[in-house]
């Protein structure tokens, strides 16, 4: 191990420039550095060189245009233009413009180093300029990579992908990379091998290896490339008849990439048996996955050796090299491929030996008897690779200890292990998302989905989405769906991001057809999706506006959320029209009766990327923060309908669950404030969250012990499970940082894709002493320690199956965030307690503390929870990093680092004294009677009190009667407490002006605050057009003496004084009070021990009414319908009158 030195020049600044030694790279960087290291060698060899990229972002290589911008300037050192294409297709057209710089005269360089990138389905879609491009050629010095981000299982794409057989198709080389080390070596063997075919070389980057990080070695000597001498006459020419480009494809081309092949320069054999049987044939990341089977049983690479086992590792899969496999398969009796997703090397394989006298057998996707042996479908899994080579193993060597019983627990745990289910946890909105609003249609009224964050759409219940399509194809369902439809409009949800890849033609093309649909044009500034990126061309709402009248639109209406920014007009057209997005509905319901296309353009900025932009100085910091008063909100969730908000989460109260905001996360986009809810107020003059004295750290100050930290003798794995966007990724990043500074090896895989959006996230770490090959994602059953950032995406099947009863030990966050059921439904919530102990129990031990809390009361910010985890885990010993390492990590990773750092250390302490973590009570006690006697007292006076004991009185007589226990007095008490306690104008004001919410804002911000209230006062409230409600207004603090009076006049509350008792809303809520005394009165007198579960689910009933104005109008609604349908299901077990429930 190395010691850590703080002045060392930092692995972030020497990635690319140190030129040989061990460097830290992600898969994304290792891309950019080939090209940097091509230049370089070209320079060394006297050869004038540029280089040229361009492609189109998607996941998993969602964030190399991000990494070539932060480069810019090694780039532009490097005489290397990054061009980010408009579409795939159109970058990869420009990719072989540059190879035809070799034919230019005025050319500047010798040649250009073309890198083309796009997700499996860009590749798809450019296959036409892919197979021109590659026949052309590549100019001798030149070359072009083909980079093809391939998600085989689906993890943030609508298809899985294996893009493989696009490249065979136009007849492009395929490289399959097994890590971010391969990535750079084939990368620069890759340019290598297009400059002597003349082809263009695909390379598979595949998310279980472009997505993490590892320390490499780099150098010019560790890399040598085939001395084959002078390349044939392979390269691009102009002119160049087709019939000669093909003649050159399968004849003079083909025949360089076998010479060069037949070289091994791609190909590895990881180990070979003296006394060969069985084969492994595992090209690229499937090789990895093999040696993880077989430590799964208990084997290394050499123990299989010596059982017969052989294993070879193609890098070039497509065409494979004949010479290597055969120097391999020599003397197998039979060759097993394993391989991701369809057949690639076997057919290969079995085409090269067939009709071949003394071939080895040859088993694979299906095994001797033709069964199905090993899955073409999503990843490969290693349990079940583990079961197949102790299979095979067993039955030649029957005696080795151990295998059998490892190999039956093995097929247990494949056996018994549940199906996946749907996610739990599904990604959602970020806090604040302008698609929160703009994805909604009105009643009676569909909508069609497409790629962007507005496609989460598609999985929300209250978004009558009837169809999705890929990228490019929005709105063309319903051109083939109207002719035969009695359906005459459709909405199509259409991102601004992909309307300026492709989609603009879909406007074009569906006014061609005279279709009846609005096009919603989402314009959130970003290309949110893929991380933030500006959007290609840069359009504005303005220029776009424009363009689609140009194309014949009937109509174009601009929604915005500040209609202010439109005011001067400029560069709008005349023909459109500018709306608050207060008014999306109406808008909507308009344009929906206009035969013809329109465009719905909505403009509001991703709220993601404004929260980045004011990070970074480049958009004002809010100084306005919205908070709930608990005590006068109902819990109704009106919040929740309006906005769609995953910050508003819930607040467990002694009088029942209610709403709270996340202010670590809530974006202040305010649209909770259109909640019917007189309980929100906005705080301005807020400089920062305060931090609260309450969570000052355990003996702060104290020097503590230090743990023993083991240097692991096998892979040390660590699993991460948790929400994306809430900084899992960075406790990734920096283990894998602290490992390489301490000099060890270390992979990180981060998936996280779509779950980047509030969904599932899970990070996989994995150190090493020794440096062994392995795999980036940990194998089942193999986890040390689980750093359950979220207990919920812990519980899922594909996290359960990492974990061992042995050897897991769970470090968890016992807070949890509130998923996307609670936004449609108030009354889900996870329960914590039920998932630690399911944790505990499939784990060798588990520490809880709630670090959430812990991080909001500590640092103002539950963005430090992962670092008090972290922390936590490492002074507990199981963190196999020295602390130093770990603080080098924090400053290296520069995010935040003061705080990151004070983080960790305060876990260090809450482990140091575990009690001082403990998790808290989740739901405190509910109000007991004398709680509620108490708060009626409060409310309206002793009389009133005294008429809730009252009510009371019949019921808990009778229930003794029958030997009952309170429980149906106390149902009752509960309910008639929820309605003797209406909130009404008298006690809205109350609970504003006694100085408890004054006391609680203080403790949550700093500033100067001031304080406004967002009421719809029944006497001056107005009824909103675009809603048909009573529309809100803002009260300043020069309220407040208003509200102190108007508390002291509660006492007019129902008499013929109260000025607001004469409305329908109070009528109707004093009619329920009344009704439910007679109720109670009713079930008192036909009680009995049959008819005590109906009694109490009468009883329980009012609990459900909840709102105010129109909100509790609604309710009062179901309310009086489920009242209706107990009264009548229960017939003849309670004899009660309808008109009393």
């Amino acid at each position: 191990m190395t010691s850590v030195d703080a002045t060392e020049k930092s692995p972030i600044e020497e990635r690319f420039t140190r030129t040989s030694g061990r460097v830290h790279l992600t898969g994304t960087q290792a891309l950019v550095r080939v090209l940097v290291d091509q230049r370089r060698r070209d320079a060394e060899a006297g050869v004038r060189t540029g280089g040229f990229v361009s492609g189109y972002r998607g996941s998993p290589l969602g964030g190399l245009d991000h990494q070539l911008w932060q480069s810019g300037a090694l780039l532009q050192q490097h005489g290397i233009v990054f061009e980010p294409g408009l579409n795939e297709d159109l970058a990869a057209t420009s990719v072989w413009g540059s190879q035809l710089t070799a034919l230019n005269p005025e050319r500047t360089v010798d040649g250009v180093l073309g890198l083309w990138y796009g997700k499996g389905p860009g590749v798809d879609r450019s296959m036409d300029a892919l197979k021109h491009a590659n026949a052309a050629g590549t100019s001798r010095w030149g070359g072009v990579l083909a980079i093809a981000g391939d998600d085989h299982g689906a993890s943030s794409s609508t298809l899985a992908h294996q893009s493989d057989y696009d490249f065979i198709a136009a007849q492009i080389p395929v490289l399959a990379p097994a890590s971010v080390a391969e990535i750079h070596r084939f990368g620069l063997l890759g340019y290598a091998l297009s400059r002597y075919s003349g082809l263009w070389v695909g390379m598979t980057a595949l998310t279980e290896v472009v997505e993490g990080s590892a320390s490499i070695e780099v150098g010019p000597e560790l890399i040598a490339v085939p001395e084959l001498g002078v390349p044939d006459d392979v390269h691009i020419r102009w002119p160049d008849p087709p019939a000669q480009m093909e003649a050159r494809l399968s004849g003079a081309k083909r025949d360089a990439v076998a010479r060069f092949a037949a070289t091994g320069a791609f190909d590895t054999t990881l180990f070979r048996a003296a006394a060969p049987r069985l084969g492994i044939v595992a090209p690229g990341k499937a090789s990895l996955d093999v040696l993880d089977a077989l430590r799964l049983l208990g084997l290394s690479g050499e123990d299989a050796a010596r059982m017969g086992l052989g294993l070879y590792k193609p890098g070039l899969v497509w065409p494979l090299s004949e010479a290597g496999l055969r120097a391999f398969a020599a003397g197998h009796e039979t060759l097993l491929v394993i391989e991701e997703k369809r057949p690639v090397v076997e057919d290969q394989i079995a085409r090269l030996y067939y009709g071949a006298a003394n071939a080895p057998r040859l088993i694979g996707k299906r095994d001797e008897a033709g069964r199905p042996l090993i899955s073409d479908c999503g990843v490969l899994d290693v349990a079940h690779l583990a079961v197949v080579l102790g299979d095979r193993l067993l039955a030649t060597h029957p005696d080795h200890g151990g295998l059998a019983d490892r190999l039956a627990a093995l097929r247990a745990a494949v056996a018994t292990r549940s199906p996946a289910g749907p996610p739990e946890r599904p990604p959602y909105f970020c806090a604040g998302c302008p698609h929160n609003t703009s994805t909604k249609v009105p009643d009676g009224s569909t909508a069609m989905a497409g790629i962007g964050c507005h496609g989460m759409a598609s999985w929300l219940p209250d978004r009558q989405i009837a169809s999705m399509t890929h990228m490019g194809g929005e709105g063309m369902h319903w051109i083939g769906q109207a002719p035969f439809t009695e359906e005459r409009h459709r909405f199509q949800n259409l991102g601004d991001g992909t309307y300026a890849h492709s989609a603009s033609l879909n406007i074009r093309a569906a006014v061609a057809a005279k279709a009846s649909m609005t096009f919603k044009l989402l314009y959130n500034d970003a290309v949110a999706m893929t991380g933030g990126q500006p959007v290609e061309g840069g359009l504005t709402p303005q220029q776009m506006a424009s363009q689609v009248l140009a194309e014949g639109v009937d109509k174009v209406v601009l929604v915005t959320d500040d209609v202010s920014r439109y005011a001067a007009r400029t560069g709008l057209p005349k023909a459109v029209e500018v709306r608050d997005r207060g008014e999306m509905d109406r808008v909507q319901r308009e344009l929906r009766e206009i035969r013809g296309v329109t465009v719905l353009l909505y403009e509001q900025t991703c709220a993601t990327e404004l929260r980045r932009r004011r990070k970074r100085g480049e958009a004002p910091r809010p100084e306005l923060r919205v908070v709930i008063d608990e005590r006068v909100c109902e819990g109704c969730g009106d919040c929740h309908v309006q906005s769609g908000c995953i910050a508003i989460e819930p607040l467990e109260t002694p009088f029942g669950r209610k709403r709270q905001i996340n202010q670590s996360s809530c974006n202040v986009d305010t649209s909770c404030l259109k909640g019917f809810c007189p309980s929100f107020v906005t705080v301005s003059g807020v400089s920062a969250p305060r931090k609260r004295a309450a969570g000052a750290t355990p003996a702060a100050g104290v020097e503590l012990a230090e743990p023993v930290i083991a240097v692991p003798d096998a892979p040390y794995n660590i699993l991460i499970p948790g929400v994306g966007g809430t900084g899992v990724v960075t406790i990734s990043q920096i283990l894998s940082m602290a490992a390489h500074v301490e000099g060890r090896s270390a992979t990180t895989l981060d998936m996280a894709g779509l779950a980047q959006k509030n969904g599932a996230v899970t990070c996989h770490v994995r150190i090493s002493a020794t440096g062994e090959p392995m795999s980036a994602r940990i194998p089942p059953q193999s986890t040390d320690l689980l750093l359950a950032t979220d207990i919920v995406v812990a519980g899922a099947s594909s996290t359960r199956t990492a974990i061992s009863p042995i050897r897991t030990t769970v470090v968890a966050n016992a807070d949890i965030m509130p998923t996307m059921s609670f936004v449609f439904d108030g009354s889900a919530a996870p329960d914590g307690g039920d998932r630690l102990r399911e944790l505990e129990g499939l784990s060798a031990g588990l520490y809880a503390l709630d670090a959430e809390t812990l991080a909001v009361e500590t640092f103002g910010d539950g963005i430090a929870k992962n670092m008090i985890l972290l922390g936590f885990a490492w002074q507990r010993g199981l963190v196999p990093l020295q602390r130093r390492s770990i603080e080098r990590a924090i400053e290296i990773n520069g995010a935040a680092v003061a705080m990151n750092l004070r983080a960790f250390e305060a876990g260090r302490r809450f482990a140091d004294d575990p009690a001082t973590a403990e998790p808290r009570a989740k739901r405190p006690r509910p109000l007991d009677h004398d709680g509620m006697l108490a708060e009626l007292r409060a409310y309206q006076g002793a009389r009133w009190a005294a008429r809730f004991e009252r009510a009371l009185q019949p019921l808990g007589v009778a229930e003794r009667g029958i030997g009952g226990d309170g429980a149906l007095t106390a149902i009752a008490a509960r309910s008639l407490f929820r309605l003797m306690t209406y909130k009404d104008e008298y006690e809205v004001a109350r609970l504003h002006s006694d100085g408890r919410l004054d006391r609680r804002l203080a403790s949550l911000f700093d500033g100067e605050l001031r304080v406004a209230y967002h009421l719809a006062p029944p006497l001056l409230s107005r009824t909103d057009p675009a809603t048909g409600r009573p529309r809100k207004m803002a009260f300043g603090p020069w309220v407040r003496p208003l509200f102190s009076a108007l508390a002291r006049m509660r006492v007019l509350r129902g008499t013929a004084f109260d000025p607001f008792g004469y409305t329908a809303e109070r009528h109707e809520e004093r009619r329920l009070i009344a009704e439910f005394e007679a109720t109670i009165r009713e079930v008192a007198r036909h009680l009995d021990a049959d008819r005590r579960d109906a009694a109490a689910r009468i009883l329980e009933l009012p609990q459900t009414i909840k709102g105010f104005g129109p909100v509790k109008e609604k309710s009062i609604e179901r309310y009086r319908e489920k009242a209706r349908e107990l009264a009548a299901a229960m017939d003849g077990k309670m004899p009660l009158e309808v008109a009393h429930v």
